[in-house]
């Protein structure tokens, strides 16, 4: 289904190139109001985000993290877990958390999130409640449009072998196993791997090294698009700043970076094809300056997100939510724990 077979909603939808679809909201008294106009429109707000990808609704009520939750449950029926953590969060209760707690001089590339698990969130919903001085963005991109703009022959080698991720999880950078995992038991992620077709290894006291493969593209399955869905040039090593690529392979080894990517016949991606998928992302970013109140929602599987740098206090908080297996949504390759030749 494209997005011009939808059906037409009665929502008005501003549309400007280079920023993400926006609902403005009517005058509303409160949260009650909110609560009450959101549910009249929930229908039409998630045909929507599927016809755009996201939607960023301006001019609601929501200064508390518990106002986001009460919103939150009004949009989404069933909450999304977030597992095989990546980066640090806080906590706010109700299955709300910042939406990272990386240091604000820090971009973050556009990615789809838990591209690499079995079972995802199909959506996200992001919440403004202090805007930065300058910058912070959450940062938007279609992946339908990522995906038509890559080169046809790059393209066909992630069909037909996926991506493979690599991730070491050393005491000193990233967050260590325990966290990622949320266990103290070695044999609680060795299961867990071993449930998920996760290939892991114990290396030294205190490091684990796991591996995985995954399908580059999938259907979303509602409307039955293909999309460019995973983490492929966001963790592979050329997206990192040549003075940290270094430093990471000067302490821990080549063969050892925290993150890395390759295709999932386990063949090195070079850096021109890096560069090539984040010129892809580049064309298709979308942002806007948050404001207190505003909500975006995200379709996880249409829409891949990042944060842009910023200066002076940002708080901004994320709800997952809509979880849905890897296997309803066409991959193109078999999930795997290591590379298929």
């Amino acid at each position: 289904m494209k997005p011009d077979a939808l059906a037409p909603t009665s929502l008005s939808i501003s549309l400007e190139t280079g920023k993400p679809p926006l609902l403005a909201a009517p005058a509303l008294s409160g949260l009650d109001a909110a609560h009450t106009w959101l549910s009249e429109h929930r229908e039409a707000i998630r045909t929507e985000l599927l016809r755009h990808g996201q939607l960023l609704i301006r001019g609601l009520p929501i200064r508390k993290p518990e106002e986001f939750a009460e919103l939150r449950d009004v949009l989404v029926e069933e909450r999304a877990a977030y597992r095989e953590k990546a980066t640090p969060r806080s906590s706010y209760g109700e299955d709300v958390y910042s939406s990272t707690d990386l240091p604000r001089q820090q971009a973050i590339h556009l990615h789809n999130e838990n591209s690499y698990t079995l079972d995802f969130p199909g959506l996200l919903l992001f919440c403004c409640l202090q805007a930065p001085d300058e910058g912070g963005a959450t940062t938007v991109a279609d992946v339908r449009e990522v995906l038509a703009a890559l080169p046809a022959p790059l393209v066909e080698r992630f069909r037909t072998n996926g991506w493979l991720l690599t991730r070491h999880y050393h005491k000193h950078v990233g967050l260590p196993w325990r966290t990622a995992f949320a266990t103290d038991r070695p044999e609680d992620v060795e299961e867990y791997c071993e449930r998920n077709l996760i290939g892991c290894e114990w290396v030294g006291e205190s490091s684990l090294r796991t591996v995985q493969r995954r399908s580059a593209l999938v259907r979303h399955p509602v409307t039955g698009e293909e999309a460019w869905f995973n983490h492929a040039a966001f963790w592979s090593r050329w997206a990192l700043d040549e003075e940290v690529l270094d430093v990471l392979e000067v302490t821990y080894g080549a063969d050892a970076l925290p993150f890395d990517t390759a295709f999932g016949d386990g063949t090195e991606l070079n850096e021109d094809d890096v560069r090539t998928l984040n010129a892809a992302y580049e064309a298709a970013i979308r942002r806007e300056r948050w404001q207190v109140g505003d909500l975006m929602l995200v379709d996880n599987i249409l829409s891949a997100h990042g944060r842009d740098a910023y200066q002076g206090d940002r708080k901004i908080l994320v709800a997952m939510g809509e979880p849905v297996a890897l296997n309803a949504c066409a991959p193109t390759v078999p999930p795997a724990p290591c590379p298929v030749a």
